[in-house]
């Protein structure tokens, strides 16, 4: 019996200080300088020993992508990738093939920033991506070849890393992360000359709450953009981190469920709230034409697919005066949606006006390689001609 007791006693100690470890973690992440690290991961990239500046070596043709640096309002340089569709690509490849290797000092005068400015057909997706990397890690540069790629495609890309994460200048902030967001739409519009109806803004999770806050300012100014598409997002920050799992297994603030008082407290402390559901919902209701792609992955480890539950009823409410009953919400719903099995469904949600908002809850794509899965890649191409 003694071993077994002896067992037990480890186990009980082991226990008190994993508890005592976990509530002292918690309480450390009151601080905003040591929160804003566990919720951005901004210094956890590749590009402290891989040279984003060889796109080369990530998959992509000599010269297809083209990498610069521009300035926000506030004075942070923003770290770019300008990826060139490749059959657009291949049509000038000789030309691209003399253009200068590496970082660009004058985009302007690159070939390949022609081909976007002067093309009248061009189209332009702006992406943002998720936490923690930059815009050559993970499943990212993969997704921007599924979104260009093709023989007849005139799709280009523009991929940013916000303002601490990559090469970008500045730590993140929410207020920080919307200023360089809405910077890369004016550079998109003001220096490439892309009309916004040609231009498609793409967030995948903490991307889609940039997304959101951006689009809100833009159509504060009265811009529509061709369309606006949201992969694995969420309600807003407090609330995601009661259910959120880091990489699935290593829950936030869950444990803590029993105690709301506990829980109250934490959720005060929080200091960047990313309130996407209420900027979504204050998007549609300016914008005079909307085409909403809202897309979540049912195996998702993450974020709950849920959440997108929530972004989608947001975005449908504010398409009516004073929002609707939940059943008749529902019910409404329910008419429009299609049942593709296994749990997995689509919903379309139109107006009498010009605006169509439109749930994709797919069976497989986990939370950041759904980047690319042809979902993603079709949302994008309807967005761009999308009337039903």
């Amino acid at each position: 019996m003694a071993p077994l007791a002896s067992i037990f006693k480890k186990a009980y100690y082991t226990l008190f200080f994993g508890i005592i470890l976990y509530v002292s973690a918690l309480f450390a992440l009151t601080n905003p300088w040591l929160q804003r690290h566990a919720l951005y991961v901004h210094k956890l990239h590749t590009a402290y020993w891989v040279d984003h500046n060889v796109p080369e070596q990530f998959g992509f043709a000599k010269n297809q992508i083209t990498p610069f640096n521009f300035l926000t309002p506030d004075h942070e340089t923003i770290y770019a990738w300008h990826v060139l569709p490749l059959g657009l690509y291949a049509r000038h490849e000789a030309e691209m093939l003399r253009q200068p290797s590496g970082l660009s000092e004058d985009i302007t005068q690159m070939k390949s920033f022609q081909l976007l400015r002067d093309d009248p057909d061009s189209r332009l997706i702006i992406n943002f991506h998720g936490n923690a990397g930059s815009v050559a890690q993970g499943w990212r540069t993969d997704c921007y070849r599924s979104l260009s790629d093709g023989s007849t495609s005139n799709i280009h890309i523009l991929a940013i890393d916000y303002r601490g994460f990559g090469l970008s200048t500045g730590s993140p902030t929410e207020d920080g992360l919307i200023i360089d967001g809405v910077a890369t739409v004016d550079w998109a519009l003001n220096v490439a000359k892309v009309p916004a109806s040609r231009i498609v803004i793409l967030g995948q999770s903490l991307g889609t709450a940039v997304t959101a806050g951006v689009v809100e300012v833009f159509a504060q100014r009265g811009v529509d953009f061709a369309g606006v598409v949201l992969v694995a997002g969420f309600s807003n920050l407090p609330d995601l981190l009661t259910k959120y799992s880091i990489a699935g297994y290593l829950p936030i603030l869950s444990p803590i469920g029993p105690y709301p008082r506990l829980k109250k407290i934490l959720r005060d402390h929080i200091i960047d709230k990313w309130p996407s559901t209420e900027r979504l919902a204050n998007f549609v209701r300016l914008s005079k034409r909307v085409r909403l792609f809202i897309l979540h992955s049912k195996n998702d480890p993450e974020i709950p697919w849920t959440e997108s539950e929530a972004l989608f009823a947001a975005a449908a409410n504010a398409t009516t005066d004073g929002g609707m009953e939940v059943e008749l919400f529902k019910k409404m719903k329910a008419r429009t949606t299609v049942d593709m099995g296994d749990g997995t469904f689509i919903s379309t949600w139109k107006t009498g006006g010009d605006k169509i908002i439109r749930e994709e809850i797919v069976a497989y794509g986990h939370h950041s390689r759904i980047l690319t899965y042809a979902p993603v890649a079709l949302a994008a191409l309807k967005a761009f001609d999308f009337d039903g």
